[in-house]
């Protein structure tokens, strides 16, 4: 099947927003495994005085996540589907977090930041040149700053691909069916199959710049599925010294 890229795939999800939390709430540790990711910035002083931006926020799950993780930050949550983001606006946030209706491309030419962290939830599997998003979420950074993506990424062993096509075919296309979205899940099944290994994406990022990347598997039945990417921008900046 062709994938669903750009204002297709912004689309489909803005048809499926209606269902999407109900959906992603039968995965067993949906928003924990986000919240794992985002603590996973290891943000200082509960991202007090911090800008984050939230890069493909959807309906809030990730920007939820990032309020667990970093309580005090200032959060920029982007998304190019404005189905999903008024799903999002519908839910309480306190006057530090900020909706926008951006694609990934557009948020990292909309002339803000420079950004202490950023966060990416399930997005670069369905940009149209990941490295291009890269290099440009990289130019947001600060130095020193840090990226967090949480992604489905396989493994590479073959075992892990039969289960995804296992719950894919058996739980997850059926129950899109249901709610008319067929093609948006069908596309989340082979979006990861066609989509960079782990050691595939850990060298994407290097390639993109970016420093001290390491990666931590999802737990659950999703380990070897799913996975946490964490690099900088560049090296650390130095602390003042009377921190040190």
């Amino acid at each position: 099947m062709t994938l669903l890229r750009d204002h297709d795939l912004a689309r489909a999800f803005d048809h499926a927003a209606a269902t999407y939390d109900r959906l992603t709430g039968l995965n067993p540790g949906y928003r924990t495994d986000l919240v794992r990711s985002a603590r996973r910035l290891r943000l200082p002083r509960g991202g007090a005085g911090l800008h984050v931006l939230d890069l493909g926020c959807g309906t809030g799950a990730s920007t939820r996540a990032l309020l667990r993780a970093a309580p005090r930050a200032r959060i920029t949550a982007v998304d190019a589907s404005s189905g999903m983001l008024e799903r999002a606006l519908a839910k309480p946030w306190p006057d530090r977090v900020r909706f926008r209706h951006l694609t990934a491309e557009e948020a990292t030419t909309a002339g803000e930041g420079p950004y202490d962290a950023v966060f990416a939830a399930y997005l670069f599997r369905n940009v149209t040149d990941p490295d291009a998003v890269l290099r440009a979420v990289r130019s947001l950074l600060r130095p020193g700053g840090r990226l967090a993506v949480h992604e489905y990424s396989l493994s590479g062993a073959r075992v892990h691909r039969g289960l995804w096509t296992a719950v894919c075919r058996g739980v997850v296309v059926p129950l899109g069916t249901l709610t008319g979205d067929r093609a948006l899940y069908r596309h989340l099944w082979r979006s990861v199959l066609d989509f960079d290994t782990v050691r595939d994406f850990t060298a994407r990022l290097a390639d993109a710049g970016y420093t001290g990347v390491r990666t931590a598997p999802v737990a659950g039945w999703q380990t070897g599925i799913a996975h946490t990417f964490v690099a900088r921008n560049g090296a650390a900046a130095p602390r003042p010294a009377e921190a040190r």
